[in-house]
C-alpha cells in the first residue's frame, strides 16, 4: 500500500471574511489569536470539517462522490464521531493486549473508519499495541494568519425570551468575528506510515475531494464566509521527498503588498499562483485542488 501513495507537501490558503474560523473554548469562543495579534486555526478544527462532511452518508455531497466511495459507506465511517463514548470504541477494537499488527490491519475496525486510517488512531494504547505507530499518514499543521487580525464583538439578541420573566434575551459580546484575515495551513502526506495504518491510495484521493468543500459545505451562523483560495497539493518525486517542505511552503505563501501595514482585503496581498521553475523542477507535480 505504501508504494501507491506519494509523499506530498500541501498548503491551504484560507481567507476569512466577517467570520470566526475557529473559536477558542478557553476564551469564550473568541477567534483564536496569538500574542502578536496573528490569528490561528487549529488542525483539529479543520479535520473536524472533513469528518463532518464524510460522516453524513445521506448527504448530497456523499452521494455525489465516485461510486467506489458512495456505494461503500461502511468503509468510510468516522471513528472520532461527535459524542462517541471512548469505552464504546475500545470495546469495538477488541483486546489490544493481544495485539497483532497484521491481523489488526485486516480487521473490520480498520476497514470501517476512514479518519483512523488517514489521521491515525489515538485509541491504540496500552498492552502490546503500545509498540506500534499510531499516527496517521496525513498531518495538518496550525493555520496562522499572515498579518495580525482585527476582532469585532457584538451583542447577540433574541426576540423570544430565554430567561424567565424577560420578553427578550441578550448575549453580550457573543458575536465575535474576524473582520478579514488570510491564513496559511500546511499539511503533509507521509507514505512511510501507510503500511501501519491501513491507509490506501483511495483514502488519499477522497481527502483531495473533501478539502475543497471543507468550509463551503460546513457554513454556520458564526462562520458564514470562509474561503479556501488555494489548496496546493505538491507530489514529490520519491518517497523520501525531492525538495524541502519549507521551501515549497514559503514559495506559495502570499505576502502583504508593499506599504500595506493593515491588509483588509484579498487585494492587499500578492497572490502566489505557481512555484518558481527552480522548485517545480524538483517535484513531480503541483496542483491546486480548488481548480480541479
Amino acid at each position: 500500500m505504501s508504494n501507491e501513495i506519494k509523499r506530498v507537501t500541501g498548503l491551504l490558503v484560507i481567507e476569512v471574511v466577517n467570520s470566526n474560523p475557529n473559536g477558542d473554548p478557553d476564551r469564550e469562543s473568541e477567534p483564536r489569536q496569538r500574542p502578536n495579534g496573528c490569528g490561528e486555526i487549529s488542525p483539529v478544527s479543520f479535520k473536524r470539517k472533513l469528518r463532518d462532511l464524510l460522516e453524513d452518508a445521506d448527504s448530497p455531497f456523499f452521494k455525489s462522490l465516485p461510486k467506489k466511495y458512495s456505494e461503500k459507506p461502511d468503509r468510510y465511517r468516522i471513528l472520532e464521531s461527535r459524542g462517541r463514548e471512548r469505552t464504546e470504541i475500545t470495546k469495538e477494537m477488541g483486546d489490544t493486549k493481544k495485539f497483532d499488527q497484521s491481523k489488526f490491519l485486516n480487521s473490520d475496525f480498520v476497514k470501517k473508519y476512514w479518519d483512523a486510517r488517514v489521521f491515525g488512531n489515538t485509541f491504540l494504547e496500552g498492552g502490546a499495541a503500545k509498540g506500534f505507530i499510531k499516527t496517521g499518514i496525513v498531518q495538518f499543521g496550525v493555520g496562522v494568519s499572515i498579518a495580525p487580525i482585527s476582532i469585532v464583538r457584538h451583542t447577540n439578541t433574541n426576540k423570544a425570551g430565554v430567561q424567565e420573566g424577560k420578553s427578550a434575551g441578550m448575549a453580550p459580546l457573543a458575536f465575535r468575528i474576524v473582520q478579514h484575515g488570510v491564513y496559511v495551513m500546511p499539511f503533509f502526506v507521509n507514505p512511510n506510515y501507510a503500511a501501519k495504518s491501513g491507509c490506501t491510495e483511495d483514502d488519499i484521493e477522497l481527502l483531495k475531494l473533501l478539502i475543497p468543500q471543507a468550509y463551503d459545505l460546513n457554513r454556520s451562523a458564526i462562520r458564514p464566509d470562509v474561503r479556501i483560495r488555494h489548496a496546493w497539493y505538491i507530489e514529490h518525486k520519491n518517497v523520501l521527498g525531492s525538495c524541502p517542505d519549507y521551501l515549497l511552503i514559503e514559495a506559495l505563501t502570499p505576502k502583504c503588498k508593499d506599504n500595506t501595514d493593515k491588509p483588509s482585503a484579498w487585494s492587499d496581498y500578492d497572490d502566489k499562483t505557481a512555484l518558481p521553475t527552480s522548485l517545480s523542477e524538483r517535484v513531480d507535480s503541483v496542483v491546486d485542488l480548488m481548480t480541479i
